[in-house]
């Protein structure tokens, strides 16, 4: 019995040391998804049913109870709404690294640390002095962002010769610019705010401590406190979805403290279904072992673990197509680029994506290591840093979501988005060239 539990602890150990694998095939997929569904939008807005385009996401979405009716477009409940699961998962990822990942060692993290604030800090100034002359500078952090599912995607596509402490390299440098976002929006595109609506999200937020001091573990319990996160965010004034990075944060990294217990409990579970006639129709008896194993698990693993696992892939092929579906949709047609402001919006967001972007990440990382603070991961070699450094100008999710908070004018938000497009296409063609050579001449050497 010992040792079945003992083999069952070592088979739930390895689905946990699995976790990055798992995370980066799901973001390979989702980033082929994300291409389809912008492609999908672009051919849709700029069709004959293009203006059904507009119309469904204007739609309104009401939530009414009694009396109480709260109403927005279809536009802003995937927008403000769904994708809040998306910076959730982005909040568990961080809390993640944090513990156990590429985050948890000041001596590892220093590299692509400093190589994501070089990414955030070069197309930031590529873009306000192509800007400057035109007045248009609040779009200065559209361009700082990577997509994490494209920019890994892209990595996928080049196959296992890419050596692993690269990926963990772009990962960690992905995971800390969407630390920067995170901090970017809730800084700088959070205006007027209302502090008795930070008052009813602190009141979420107790609640929240309160769950997890009493052993509350299962995830459903968390939405009511969590919408309330929500709603106190939204009546302050900053961003509503920043309501799941809170959480994310929040989300326990310790399993509970019934692991023994827990493998005993699953010994004695699969004991007894073992135990049941393999020739009976009759399956009643498995009901009960089959919710002690489900209960075991919830228990083994840790709820940054479980929560991750459960929604990831709905963020990744469900709600970050959609959005793409929901704010790629550029119509060409009622878009002039003739207008001085326009112009210098498309230029100066496509070259701080395609050149600010590899400058400022690999400038940071060369400087860390040629002053000897730092030493480039076991394995990786300067043209796998210039891979990454071209790949990390791929902006496209949080980059389209800045601009929607960056621009009131909807001609510059037009501008912005076919920017972001254009950037980040070429970007991810110049990575996938450049990771074509790299492969190659890792393989002749």
């Amino acid at each position: 019995m010992l040792q079945q539990s003992a083999r069952q602890f070592r088979h739930i150990a390895r689905k946990a040391r699995t976790a990055l694998e798992h995370f980066l095939q799901i973001e390979a997929a989702s980033g082929i998804i994300l291409l389809i569904c912008a492609a999908a939008a672009l051919f849709w807005a700029n069709s004959p049913f293009g203006e059904a385009y507009h119309h469904l996401w204007e739609a309104p979405v009401a939530f009414k109870v009694g009396s109480f009716e709260f109403s927005r477009s279809l536009h802003f409940w995937i927008n403000d709404g769904l994708m809040t699961a998306f910076f959730l998962v982005v909040g568990i990822e961080i809390r993640r690294e944090m513990h156990e990942g590429s985050l948890s060692e000041v001596g590892q993290a220093v590299l692509p640390l400093a190589a994501a604030v070089g990414g955030v800090v070069g197309p930031a100034l590529i873009y306000v002095a192509i800007n400057y002359p035109s007045g248009e500078i609040r779009g200065w952090a559209v361009p700082t962002a990577t997509d994490i599912a494209f920019a890994v995607g892209v990595l996928a596509l080049l196959g296992r010769s890419i050596p692993g402490n690269l990926r963990i390299f772009l990962l960690t440098l992905a995971i800390v610019d969407d630390i920067i976002a995170v901090l970017v929006i809730a800084c700088f595109y959070s205006s007027g705010l209302n502090y008795a609506g930070f008052g009813v999200a602190a009141i979420g937020v107790a609640m929240v401590l309160i769950m997890q001091r009493v052993s509350i573990g299962s995830a459903p319990a968390y939405m009511v406190p969590g919408a309330i996160i929500w709603a106190g965010l939204l009546v302050s004034g900053a961003h509503p979805t920043l309501a799941g990075v809170v959480l994310g944060l929040m989300t326990p990294v310790m399993p509970t403290l019934r692991r023994e217990r827990a493998l005993v409990e699953m010994s004695q579970a699969t004991g007894n279904m073992a135990q049941q006639d393999a020739a009976s129709d009759k399956t009643d008896g498995l009901a009960k072992p089959l919710q002690v194993l489900r209960q075991a698990q919830r228990e083994m693993l840790a709820p940054v673990v479980r929560v991750q696992w459960s929604l990831h892939p709905w963020v990744a092929y469900g709600i970050m197509p959609l959005f793409a579906l929901a704010n790629a949709g550029v119509s060409f047609s009622g878009l002039s680029l003739t207008g001085g402001q326009a112009q210098y919006v498309l230029i100066g967001i496509i070259t701080a994506l395609v050149l600010g972007k590899p400058i400022g990440v690999f400038l940071a990382t060369w400087a860390l290591v040629k002053t000897g603070m730092c030493r480039l991961p076991a394995g990786v070699t300067w043209s796998g840093i210039a891979l990454v450094a071209l790949l990390a100008g791929i902006g496209f999710t949080m980059s389209i979501f800045i601009s929607m908070l960056a621009f009131h004018d909807p001609q510059l938000l037009s501008v912005s988005k076919l920017a972001v497009l254009i950037g980040s296409v070429t970007a991810g063609a110049l990575g996938l060239g450049w990771g074509v050579i790299h492969t190659r001449r890792a393989a002749a050497a």
